[in-house]
């Protein structure tokens, strides 16, 4: 399986024994998250229904408080398993429909105050 990158602690929005939430390293979008299974687990289907539920309990309360945090209506939830490790991008839209958000070129993250901003809503859910 392919080795994960450790996130900074400054991009860490959410995280237990099982999972992180945090904003991607290369966003897509302004507050674009990643939502990564600790363990290896290579696909979702391999997932115990408790942590599949688990998992997309905290997905949920993650998109909740983007939406708020944002000030946006939609979050796409994407699940590619290229990397072969189970995780979800949570990609805002802003003014962007459809597809046309794949298609923003990804640059390096370098501010990570968004952070803060989604996870004092999470607190608030």
């Amino acid at each position: 399986m392919a080795e994960l990158p450790v996130p900074k602690q400054e991009q860490i929005i959410f995280e237990d024994k099982n999972l992180y939430a945090c904003l991607a390293n290369y966003p897509i979008a302004k507050g674009h998250v990643v939502a990564v299974w600790k363990r290896d687990v290579s696909d979702l289907h391999l997932l115990k229904r408790k942590d599949y539920e688990h998992l997309m309990d905290v997905v949920d309360e993650v998109r909740n408080a983007m939406l708020a945090a944002l000030k946006i209506e939609k979050v796409y939830l994407i699940y590619m398993d290229e990397t072969q490790h189970v995780h979800w991008h949570l990609v805002p839209r802003y003014n962007e429909k459809g597809l046309n958000v794949l298609e923003e070129k990804p640059k390096k993250l370098k501010e990570f105050g968004l952070a803060e901003k989604i996870k004092a809503k999470l607190e608030l859910l």
